[in-house]
């Protein structure tokens, strides 16, 4: 197949229309903005080689500045979507820059025009794309090797731009933008036919990526809370018993919210729920840094904390506890009230396991029930404790 200018306009409208279909079919999936701004960059490609196409063959319905200019709207629309997906605000002068480009397009139709219509547009472009990938460059976080992958194809297709807008002004270069011939112009088909592809198939991938984690994401939290699961806290607790020694110790708080049920029962379960989500949103608050918080099921919640200390641990259970009985009462008139109890393990040795020093930290909670609820049971197991077990209730 002879890839002469029809043939790679051919190609360039079908590899486009290809990728607008599927990112906007991804796009009515996820509701990620940045693939409508993608998938609208492919169209505008779809429109404009079609118009190119028909004007080399002889129908000569538009202009081919406007052709032309829709290819800069085209890489436009990428890099909104690239701004998009990274979550960068554009100045006004990005926005100002696309207007003075459309003014331009308003211009008499002249052939003395046509290498400097082609410089403009090939800076243009080139700008454009060459912001998008600066956009890409990992802030302190790693990419998806899609969103790598993107950077680098806008990369080296905004210097292509670059060069062809140099070669644009060279003396007697073989151009004739009109007609699309020239070897200028058919480097610049083959290269843009390439370019599609690639950007497709980055963009494609690094979407794929961010669902991906979302998913993975979406997994670990809890529905109604968007707190940690208890699975999510398996795969995270071994990290912060690694750290726990004698010198810093660690802690487990489990939370358990007491006479939940009349909440329920004389207000409903949606109300139950706001309830659940006001505790999860002030263990949140209250959590320290490089500590550990969960929704085990239920009204039952955990919290881990590393440099942890009896005084620690008092303090943040009985600001919890004051804090809740406070909203609760105020919230909900209840027969009994409505508290938290808390039964906490101090240990200065990784435990065997998570499920185990939940099984510990259970019993310090039942016996904080027992004792009247409302109530902070602690049980020290470190070495540093006075005891081979010292309980301290705090009420």
């Amino acid at each position: 197949m002879q890839l002469d200018p029809p043939t790679m306009l051919t190609l360039s409208i079908a590899l486009a229309a290809a990728a607008a279909l599927y990112l906007a079919v991804e796009w009515r999936s996820i509701r990620e903005s940045s693939l409508l701004f993608w998938s609208a960059g492919f169209a505008t490609i779809t429109v404009g080689s079609t118009l190119a196409l028909l004007r080399g063959s002889g129908f000569l319905l538009i202009g081919i500045w406007f052709a032309n200019g829709l290819l800069v709207t085209a890489h436009w629309f990428f890099l909104l979507g690239v701004a998009r997906f990274t979550q960068v605000r554009l100045s006004r002068a990005w926005y100002l820059l696309f207007l003075a480009w459309l003014a331009m397009l308003l211009l008499p139709e002249e052939p003395s025009w046509s290498k400097v219509m082609l410089l403009v547009n090939s800076l243009l472009v080139a700008v454009l794309t060459l912001r998008a990938s600066f956009l890409l460059r990992p802030h302190g976080r790693s990419l998806s090797v899609g969103a790598v992958q993107l950077r680098y194809v806008l990369l080296v297709h905004g210097l292509f731009y670059v060069v062809k807008a140099m070669t644009a002004v060279v003396p007697n270069t073989l151009i004739d933008l009109a007609a699309f011939r020239g070897e200028i112009i058919q480097i610049s088909l083959v290269e843009g036919a390439m370019a599609i592809m690639l950007i497709a198939l980055s963009m494609t991938g690094t979407e794929r990526y961010r669902r991906e984690k979302q998913i993975a994401r979406l997994a670990a939290r809890d529905p109604l809370t968007a707190m940690y699961n208890r699975r999510a806290l398996e795969v995270r607790a071994p990290r912060l018993f690694a750290q726990v020694s004698t010198a810093r110790p660690g802690a487990l708080l489990l939370i358990d919210i007491d006479n939940f049920k009349l909440v329920n029962d004389l207000y409903g379960h949606t109300a139950g729920d706001r309830l659940l989500v006001t505790l999860s949103e002030m263990i949140r608050s209250a959590l320290p840094e490089g500590a550990l918080a969960a929704r085990l099921g239920g009204d039952e919640f955990v919290i881990l904390l590393r440099e942890a200390s009896s005084e620690r641990v008092v303090a943040l259970g009985s600001a919890l506890r004051d804090q809740f009985h406070k909203t609760a009462s105020q919230t909900f008139t209840t027969p009994e009230p409505v508290t938290l109890s808390i039964g906490a393990n101090l240990f200065d040795h990784p435990p065997a396991s998570l499920a185990a020093l939940i099984e510990q930290g259970d019993a310090a909670l039942y016996e904080s029930k027992r004792s009247g609820r409302d109530s902070i049971r602690l049980v020290d197991r470190t070495l540093a404790s006075d005891e081979p077990l010292r309980k301290t209730p705090v009420n």
